[in-house]
């Protein structure tokens, strides 16, 4: 690799830093403006303008130019600016750049793009996008269930670039060794198929054996590939994410973040928030309203924890209740996913089963004391409901978390004065504080993002060979301990401006778990030392091109 070359690769260019030395020993003289700028240098005079765009899509633009042209600089901005640049990089400003994707295209950020229609390609797709990089992450979707948006076709490719930003910047996971994987699978969306400039298969989606053929040999390719690989799923349709994770979860070394993710981020929450409120979580009774992927993998988890804290399964079950668009969700419902079923009732317990049609009807019913939202039906906490949950239980543990902004089940700021501040609350989407009656009520955000990046960079730092239950027990107490829940108004969730510190509290804690439960490919004495050698910083180092 030599000159013009080395400036075309984001993973080692380094612009005008590049010392006087490189430019001649690199074939760069002539290619740059004559003065040598240091990587801090660099981040100041990049701030500066993206301060100078008007609109958060602007902004993201903007930054995702520097992402595909050097990677260092871009995550020493992100890294630097955190809490300014995750709503742009990712939620809830990725909502509008997938919305525009074909409009706005111009580089595929180093992606794989699979077809279902060419299997054949699979291998030789990965080795391409892969182009030599040792790649130990891989986050894949096929864009059937982005929660808030549905069906996105090929132009969800941007919530797994994204999902990779973010496990960078919050947790040090080395750019050149990850790879965003689309699978194009067609889509149901009427618009994206009859919009001329849409990239992706313009077919219906696949169902059945072709389709999970296609995700056997894709698991076998990318294995086969690189071996010391975490794969992570991401945003799959409710018909197909519980049974692929399924499949492979004692296979691989792999987790769903729809699922799993966002079940251990609640069950921090939830954590977080009974230690607060000094309350067991045996004790409780918790309802999820949105039965999809999300909703299904949040309530496995709470199940889990609670049978993991003594409660005997069959008697743990029957603090659950499931609500989707049918309301209460029976025996009898037509249309139950495998991950519906579990937790569906007998019309038998009720005296009025034929009315529990809606939400409102069903926490009248039920009274739960936890009550959870991925339904992405804007304001449905409504103020009536609100108060009928808070009639019932001293603090109420509620947690609207659909997002984009706009399909939210209820604002933090209604439910702390329809509550009487009383109301413990995670949201989906970044929330101000809130003030009331004298007190600053500091709102926890329920993002994946909390979990994920500690997540992977322990998994991949102990080198595992399995993503378990009790791993990610150990993260969600971890996550659900930080934040002091004496002081009045505390969250329930510690701040994402914190992210890189706990980050690294939670790979600590998931390595220990994974060499204790003796799940280690290589030998490791030490995880603290195994974690921090294994992260990456955003600084120019000396080049070695071949």
């Amino acid at each position: 690799m030599f000159g013009i070359e080395i400036l075309n690769n984001p993973f080692i260019n380094r612009g005008t830093a590049f010392t006087k030395e490189e430019r001649n020993e690199l074939g760069l003289n002539g290619t740059l403006p004559i003065q040598v700028q240091t990587l801090e240098q660099q981040a100041i005079q990049a701030y500066g303008q993206f301060l100078s765009k008007t609109t958060d899509l602007e902004k993201r633009i903007f930054l995702m130019n520097i992402f595909n042209t050097n990677r260092t600089l871009f995550y020493k901005l992100m890294c630097e600016h955190v809490v300014e640049f995750m709503p742009i990089v990712y939620d809830p400003t990725v909502a509008d750049s997938i919305e525009q994707y074909n409009e706005l295209f111009v580089k595929s950020q180093d992606a794989a793009f699979l077809s279902i229609n060419e299997p054949e390609n699979i291998k030789e797709s990965l080795k391409n996008a892969a182009g030599g990089r040792d790649i130990r992450l891989i986050v894949v979707t096929d864009s059937e269930g982005i929660l808030g948006m549905g069906d996105c076709g090929v132009n969800g490719v941007d919530i797994a670039i994204g999902k990779l930003m973010v496990y960078t910047a919050a947790a040090g996971i080395n750019p050149s060794q990850v790879l965003p994987v689309s699978i194009d699978n067609g889509t149901n969306n009427e618009e994206l198929l009859n919009n001329p400039l849409y990239l992706g298969n313009r077919h219906k989606r696949v169902y059945g054996d072709k389709y999970y053929d296609f995700i056997d040999e894709f698991v076998s390719a990318a294995t086969e590939l690189f071996p010391e690989l975490l794969l992570h799923w991401e945003d799959f349709g409710r018909s197909n994410a519980a049974a692929i994770l399924e499949k492979y979860q004692d296979k691989i070394t792999t987790f769903n973040d729809d699922i799993q993710g966002t079940g251990i981020v609640v069950l921090a929450g939830v954590l977080g928030a009974l230690n607060i409120s000094k309350e067991k979580l045996a004790d409780q009774v918790v309802m999820t309203f949105g039965a999809g992927t999300a909703g299904v993998g949040i309530a496995n988890q709470l199940l889990d924890e609670m049978i993991r804290q003594g409660v005997p399964e069959a008697e743990a079950r029957k603090h659950f209740y499931m609500v989707d668009k049918q309301g209460l969700l029976f025996e009898d419902t037509e249309g139950l996913t495998p991950g519906q079923k579990p937790f569906v009732r007998s019309r038998s317990e009720f005296k009025n089963a034929d009315e529990l049609t809606n939400l409102a009807a069903v926490v009248k019913a039920i009274h739960p004391t936890i009550i959870i939202g991925t339904s992405t039906k804007p304001g449905a906490f409504t103020e009536e409901i609100v108060k009928e949950i808070s009639e019932h239980t001293v603090r109420p543990i509620i947690f609207p978390l659909s997002n984009p902004t706009k399909l939210a089940e209820a604002t933090a700021e209604n439910l702390i004065k329809w509550t009487d501040g009383k109301a413990l609350i995670g949201t989906g989407i970044p929330a101000a504080n809130v003030e009331y009656k004298g007190v600053t009520y500091h709102i926890g955000q329920a993002n994946n993002a909390l979990m994920y990046p500690g997540l992977g960079l322990g998994i991949i730092a102990s080198t595992a060979t399995r993503v378990n239950s009790e791993m990610l027990s150990q993260a969600s107490h971890a996550l659900g301990g930080i934040v002091d829940p004496n002081g009045p108004g505390a969250a329930v969730l510690p701040p994402v401006s914190k992210i890189t510190e706990f980050s690294h509290t939670i790979a600590e804690v998931v390595g220990q778990s994974v060499l204790d439960q003796k799940l280690n490919r290589e030998e490791i004495k030490d995880i603290k030392k195994a974690v921090a050698e294994t992260k990456w910083t955003p600084e120019y180092t000396s080049l070695k091109i071949k």
